[in-house]
């Protein structure tokens, strides 16, 4: 990655998600309790660090004044696909044991897949987690940086 001077006039950003939940606490507790989040802000919304990105827990409610005509809401069928969280893991029998006992429902067991070994769990409204460790490269990010980069989902 060059550090060059052409670099310092990049703009700068870090990169969040946001999920709309039903109860602010229970959810920002799950991700805190089971996953390890740092909780930065308390509150609505509430701000946690999860690994490399920042995860901001809010209500749902109707349009604001810069998006009036768009309602933010929690998933109503959690097996209707719109987003979710993918977690690259260095050992996923690890995470799998430890979540567990830290009251994660996962829907299966970790499974082979042909570069992956991969699970999903849910969040206390839904949202699909997933749980992967690669089988083709020494650490989870490696296929990221390479030049041979396979996609990582």
């Amino acid at each position: 990655m060059s550090t060059g001077p052409e670099q310092s006039a990049e703009l700068k950003f870090v990169v969040t998600n946001t999920l709309i939940v039903r109860d602010i606490k229970r959810s920002a507790d799950f991700y805190r309790d089971v996953l390890g989040a740092t909780v930065l802000r308390e509150g609505e919304p509430t701000f946690l660090r999860l690994g490399n990105i920042w995860l901001i827990i809010n209500g749902g409610g109707g349009g604001t004044d810069d998006k009036p005509d768009v309602v933010a809401a929690p998933p109503r069928d959690p097996n209707l696909l719109s987003i979710f969280i993918n977690l690259r893991v260095n050992d996923i029998k690890r995470c799998y044991e430890l979540w567990s006992s830290r009251g994660a429902k996962f829907i299966t067991e970790p499974k082979v897949h042909a570069t992956e070994i991969r699970c999903y769990m849910r969040d206390p409204d839904g949202y699909l987690i997933e749980v992967g460790q690669t089988t083709i490269t020494a650490g989870p990010l490696d296929s990221l940086t390479g030049p041979k980069s396979p996609a990582v989902y």
